[in-house]
């Protein structure tokens, strides 16, 4: 007997054999089969679609789950479309908060606002108080003086941590504006987040995502650097789940702060644990290093300047420290994530991976190019050659798009957030969002970017980069797997693979583009568990 029987559906296999079905049959958490592998057999619980589309669960190869879960506490600032709203906002919360208590803020767009806020006005809004704006990118922030002067950056006794870049006024006063390794200067004064205030974002977050149809996520750096927010941040992870808060599955990615040497030439956490370790639902995935910033804050390692002011960028560290901590974490064993948006610093971990296969082969590793930005069309060649996986997010073409296009000029857009081409030269391209870097970061929105390349402005961004939904369905499912090295039992409908379905109310592959967002979730299984739409399509029995 079946635990479950999901019948009269339209089921999106994406399998090459059988790619559409009408019958899907799970037992112990996965599928056994589908149409007539299934036919006459019985089910505690079932399913009817009365036609409903299913397909597999949706996975999002990098997002930052405890900062989404975080910034849902947090004020809200990208609803603000001026600097007087942006100041009303601030001073509305603070009006509710003691003396000395914190403003903290994200997701605000300079872009939008015309710039970013400034220190005096955020001292005022906030009533003196310690004011944290958060910028949609993560990778600058504005802290109000009373921050600033905690953390030594007004009297001129920080240290500013390499690759950090605390930005200065004509009179030589620190504006209020931290970008990338600056903002462990604050981070210092809030850090460590206390566990059950990350079980509670844990929790925030994974309520939004199964309503969304995801079923797996990568959390992209986790434990130290500016990116972590605590030492213990996976014990946050393992108590969710054991107080039944984590309903999908979970690929945690440790900050490369947190490995260092072990015994011999070993280099990893501690007791050896690499990438690998755990079970089907959470489990240490690679190591996340940041190679360089961001496009719209233009500390993206460029080779050529950026428009308007210039400059190259930074790189995350000293080169040299940089690719010494990327060769350690391949001879230890791990996949590595590395986060490089700008051709210079892609053109660093490529080089690094090469030099690391060189040195000690490991077919099929997959290390990982996260975000993938801007890349030559001579660098694509390398990242196949390599096998390297390029971990692109659509969704900022439409929200950021303007911004980036802005940045780099109308000569280097084709280079912007490519797709096709990533596919033509034989790659696979996971679906993610980078949440929460965009507003908006459910898998069906990332999937009609992914067709549309659009901007907010109406713009369309390199068209010979679009592909059609079915390859961007697959980007969120078949291809994530294919991140993880789980292709094997996960990110499609046959038997063995994971019971991780979503139904929906319609076929994102055939409706028009312009309405795949628009497309419902009614209801996300996961390991043949209804964890979204329960009260519906009731919920199988464990």
């Amino acid at each position: 007997m079946l635990d479950l029987l999901l019948r009269d559906v339209r089921a999106l296999t994406l399998t090459g054999d059988r790619p559409r079905a009408h019958t899907v049959g799970v037992l112990n958490g996965r599928i056994v089969g589908v149409d007539e592998e299934v036919e006459g057999l019985t089910a505690r619980h079932v399913v009817d679609g009365d036609g409903a589309v299913l397909t597999p669960g949706f996975a999002d190869a990098h997002n930052h789950m405890v900062w989404y879960g975080l910034s849902l506490a947090e004020l809200d600032l990208s609803v603000c479309r001026t600097p007087e709203e942006l100041y009303d906002a601030v001073a509305a919360r603070a009006a509710n908060l003691p003396s000395d208590g914190w403003v903290i803020g994200s997701g605000y767009d300079d872009f939008v606002l015309g710039g970013h806020p400034d220190r005096a006005a955020l001292d005022r809004a906030g009533g003196g108080r310690p004011v944290w704006l958060k910028h949609r990118s993560a990778h600058m922030c504005v802290a109000s003086s009373a921050i600033l002067a905690q953390a030594g950056v007004l009297d001129g006794s920080a240290k500013v941590p390499e690759g950090g870049v605390v930005e200065l006024d004509d009179d030589g006063a620190p504006t209020g504006l931290l970008a990338e390794q600056a903002q462990q200067l604050v981070d210092a004064l809030v850090k460590p987040y206390p566990v059950e205030e990350l079980v509670e974002a844990i929790d925030r977050a994974a309520r939004v995502y199964v309503a969304e149809g995801l079923t797996h996520v990568t959390e992209a750096g986790i434990g130290g650097g500016w990116i972590g927010h605590s030492p213990a941040e996976a014990a946050a992870y393992q108590l969710a789940r054991q107080r039944g808060l984590l309903p999908l599955r979970v690929e945690l990615m440790p900050a490369s702060e947190m490995l260092h040497p072990l015994h011999g030439d070993a280099f990893g956490l501690d007791l050896g644990l690499r990438t690998g370790f755990g079970d089907d639902f959470l489990r240490i995935g690679p190591m996340k290093i940041f190679t360089d910033g961001a496009l719209s804050s233009r500390t993206a390692a460029v080779t050529e300047p950026f428009c308007g002011h210039g400059g190259l960028g930074v790189l995350g560290d000293d080169p040299d420290v940089l690719r010494e901590r990327m060769l350690a974490a391949h001879r230890g064993g791990w996949r590595i994530a590395a986060h490089a948006i700008g051709d210079r610093a892609i053109d660093l971990t490529l080089d690094t991976f090469e030099e690391a296969q060189r040195v000690l082969p490991r077919p099929g590793v997959r290390h990982r190019i996260e975000h993938a930005a801007m890349v030559r069309p001579e660098q694509l060649a390398r990242m196949a050659a390599l096998d390297v996986v390029p971990v692109p997010q659509a969704r900022f073409l439409y929200e950021i798009g303007d911004t980036m296009a802005e940045a780099i000029g109308e000569d280097r857009v084709p280079w912007l957030y490519r797709h096709k081409s990533f596919v033509d030269a034989g790659l696979r391209v996971p679906g993610s969002s980078d949440r929460p870097c965009v507003s908006a970061g459910a898998p069906l929105l990332g999937i009609r970017s992914m067709v549309e390349r659009t901007t907010k402005a109406g713009a369309v961004l390199s068209t010979h980069e679009r592909v059609d939904a079915e390859e961007a369905l697959r980007a969120y499912t078949l291809h994530s797997a294919y991140a993880a090295g789980q292709e094997h039992e996960r990110g499609h409908l046959s038997a063995g693979a994971f019971a991780d379905l979503v139904l929906l109310d319609d076929d994102p592959t055939t409706v028009p583009s312009e309405r795949i967002g628009d497309i419902g979730v009614l209801a996300t299984f996961v390991a043949g568990r209804a964890v979204h739409g329960a009260e519906k399509f009731g919920d199988a029995p464990s």
